[in-house]
């Protein structure tokens, strides 16, 4: 730990560093193929709406020895070919969910599924859910979404600047469009609890951008009065100045998270958890790689743009053009032979510079206690 803090410090004052937005163009091209792969797996597997979107039934079931994947199988061919999702309670019984049943349709499904479980029809618990409650929730969902966005671009432009902001919006829909692809492809059921994940990762995605941006800001005062280093340059700096910070809080928020989805989903068979954990763990990691390689090298490209940051480079690149010719100028002088040595004056030329000699008169007045001339 204590070598992290060193690396951490030494990474703040800029002693070491990884050049981010030198190599942005590979970051750009690894989120371009992930974003690519997220919207084909979405056009072409699509998402599992659950049934309070699509509309259907729950039947939930006493303690029964039918395993999950034999109940599915039964409600599924009671149901003539509805999907059917099938979850094991801790008291022993099973929720299942079939899509598509209207009322009619689920009373005689409830009476085949008592049939099969062997377990009384009164003891069946039925519960119709109309496609309408999940469309306004679906709308509503939007509606928070389109309304965060708005909010998000206005105080980033205000706190800050109008490129950091469309950097942290650009860097939001690459999140939200990689987690709901991960939906489609792995084939998770998305429920108001994968709504509710999806919103909340958006607070964890602006959290480390906004580190980055503000330390970003307090760097860039006044950059344009000095010839030292380019924006790109600081920004790279702000980077990894915060590098560790990201790393720990985006693993510190990971862990709980990565336990209600591998432990409670997974060990544990709590299926209802992966709804929201899914989200949550996919969008915090897309969150802290979208801060780190994506809003920041935007931020930096967009600003170089503008005359007095192209200006700012220009004379960077100019000055150290001439400390490296007047370098090389001073290394030649010293391999001469002679002893001679060259060196370079203010405008570039070099001048030869002889060995130096004391003059002798400033020998005169050794071994006198004064050191003055008589």
């Amino acid at each position: 730990m204590s070598k992290l803090g060193s690396i951490g410090a030494r990474l703040y004052r800029g002693e070491v560093g990884y050049d981010f937005i030198g190599k942005r163009k590979i970051w750009y091209g690894i989120s371009i193929l992930i974003t690519i792969t997220a919207i084909v797996g979405l056009a072409v597997r699509g998402l599992n709406f659950g049934i309070e979107f699509s509309g259907g039934a729950v039947f939930t079931t006493p303690k029964t020895s039918v395993s999950a994947s034999q109940a599915q199988h039964q409600a599924e061919s009671a149901a003539s070919g509805h999907q059917a999702v099938v979850q094991k309670l801790g008291s022993g019984g099973l929720r299942i969910q079939i899509s598509g049943l209207d009322t009619k349709q689920s009373l005689p499904v409830q009476e085949e599924l008592a049939k099969d479980l062997n377990v009384p029809v009164k003891d069946v618990n039925t519960q119709l859910v109309g496609p309408s409650w999940g469309e306004e929730i679906a709308n509503k969902a939007w509606l928070g979404l389109g309304i965060f966005m708005v909010l998000v671009v206005l105080y980033l432009a205000i706190a800050f600047e109008w490129r950091m902001a469309l950097a942290a919006l650009i860097a939001l829909i690459h999140d939200l469009t990689i987690t709901v692809g991960v939906y489609a492809l792995v084939g998770f059921e998305v429920t108001p609890g994968t709504v509710i994940g999806l919103l909340t990762i958006l607070g964890y995605s602006l959290y480390d951008t906004v580190v980055v941006f503000d330390s970003l800001k307090e760097a860039s005062k006044d950059l344009t009065k000095q010839n030292r280093f380019t924006y790109s340059e600081i920004a790279n700096r702000s980077i990894n100045g915060t590098l560790v910070r990201s790393i720990n809080t985006t693993v510190v928020a990971l862990l709980p998270v990565a336990g209600l989805l591998f432990v409670g989903g997974g060990v544990l068979g709590a299926g209802m958890l992966n709804d929201i954990s899914l989200a949550l763990f996919v969008g915090l990691a897309a969150g802290a790689y979208s801060s780190i390689f994506i809003a920041t090298p935007l931020v930096a490209d967009l600003k170089n743009r503008e005359p007095q940051m192209k200006a700012l480079t220009k004379r960077v690149m100019t000055k150290r053009a001439a400390a490296a010719a007047k370098g090389a100028s001073q290394e030649d002088g010293q391999d001469e032979a002679s002893g001679v040595a060259v060196a370079g004056d203010d405008d570039g030329a070099a001048a030869v510079v002889g060995p130096r000699h004391q003059p002798a008169s400033r020998n005169r007045g050794r071994g006198r206690p004064s050191g003055k001339r008589r």
